[in-house]
């Protein structure tokens, strides 16, 4: 099945703004993991849609921006059960990349990412768990924020691991990113970074041409943050090794029950990471907790009140959709080697559309101390007109 585009058209969804504020006249779209009162929430997956019933509840998130002036017109595409990072869905196909034609979209939030991408709606809210909005946002060469863990209001939408579980969004300009973050984010009153540090070991995940572009474009440092050089932050594995058996451990508690009772048909790649979760002890799970609690206090400690980690989301530009199986393994571990640093310490990770490789977008990641996401939008804001004098 070949999709025109990122929208679920097979289940069309419209909600008019319920207010008159800073996002009058714009519209958006969400993943099809937040709940809408009275519809389905299919997560991608169409055994678990005819199993469920309506929602009786609409996400908080979507009642805020639509007593803000926004305009909901539909609903996108995600990956099954949001466990996958290519944007490949095998029952209902692949959103277009919109920036590299031909190439996966990224995903989870795929359906999300491409609508933005091609200007179909101003934003869109997706999820992010192991990379679900910054692997799309680096690939359609757009903006994506993951939102530090827990900051968002997550009631009424559709989980996969709780530890990691982030709800964001998605644009194409910065300011409106920042505009967005004025609504869904909390007051915060925490100091502004100052110091910007290139993370060692995500650079040497990343080709060759796309750290050199990285360290070219933040070498005089950005809006008010001086550049201090690189940082090493331990080795990535460690991270992705904290982080994959507690995600899978927590994804197979949330859908084991119903995988085991409903036997549904699982595209390749879920199928066998969710065999694999069932395999996860509890007592495994809890030595990976106690792990991401490790790495999560130093971190945060080395990040402090005034440091931004810097590093490209993604080791690569989108992989073509025929791409060799080899190369997809390839990228697809070393992108979750670097997107697990945020994952397991809850940080706040924007994505930027500053890089791109020979065949694509690729996006600069600036990952900042908990709670300063909304500093992290406002320097996004301003680095346009920094960049270009």
């Amino acid at each position: 099945m070949i999709l025109e585009n990122g929208f679920l058209y097979f289940d069309p969804v419209h909600l008019d703004a319920t207010g008159e504020g800073p996002l009058q006249g714009l519209t958006f779209a969400i993943k099809d993991v937040f709940d809408i009162a009275g519809t389905v929430t299919g997560i991608g997956q169409p055994s678990w849609r005819a199993s469920q019933p309506p929602a009786r509840h609409t996400s908080p998130m979507i009642e805020t921006l639509l007593a803000a002036g926004a305009e909901l017109v539909g609903k996108t595409h995600t990956d099954e059960l949001t466990y996958s990072l290519a944007g490949q869905n095998a029952h209902y196909g692949t959103p277009p990349n919109p920036a590299v034609p031909g190439a996966v979209p990224g995903g989870s939030s795929s359906g999300s990412a491409s609508v933005v991408a091609a200007a179909l709606v101003d934003f869109a809210l997706g999820s992010d768990t192991g990379g679900s909005v910054r692997v799309p946002a680096s690939y359609c060469g757009i903006h994506g924020l993951r939102p530090t863990h827990g900051v968002v209001d997550y009631r009424h939408c559709a989980h996969l691991a709780e530890s990691f579980d982030t709800l964001g969004w998605f644009a194409r300009d910065a300011r409106l990113m920042a505009r967005i973050g004025q609504i869904l984010l909390p007051a915060s009153d925490r100091p502004v970074p100052r110091r910007l540090l290139l993370v060692e070991e995500a650079l040497a995940q990343s080709d060759a041409d796309v750290v050199s572009q990285l360290e070219a474009r933040v070498g005089n440092g950005l809006p008010g943050v001086t550049f201090g050089g690189s940082i090493s932050v331990g080795n990535l594995d460690t991270y992705f090794s904290a982080f994959r058996p507690l995600q899978a451990y927590e994804a197979w508690a949330r859908f084991g029950s119903w995988i085991e009772a409903e036997q549904p048909v699982f595209g390749p790649g879920v199928k066998e990471r969710f065999e694999a979760a069932s395999r996860i002890t509890a007592t495994e799970a809890e030595d990976a907790r106690e792990q991401c609690q490790a790495l999560r206090t130093r971190i945060r400690a080395l990040l402090g009140e005034d440091t931004l980690l810097c590093l490209p989301t993604t080791p690569t530009s989108a992989l073509p959709l025929q791409a060799d199986q080899a190369r997809v393994e390839d990228i697809r571990g070393r992108t979750l080697r670097m997107t697990a640093l945020a994952g397991t310490t809850g940080l706040p990770q924007l994505s930027l559309p500053l890089l791109h490789d020979r065949d694509g977008p690729v996006g600069l990641s600036l990952i900042g101390p908990a709670g300063s996401d909304q500093q992290l939008l406002d320097l996004a804001a301003r680095l346009p007109e920094f960049i270009n004098t």
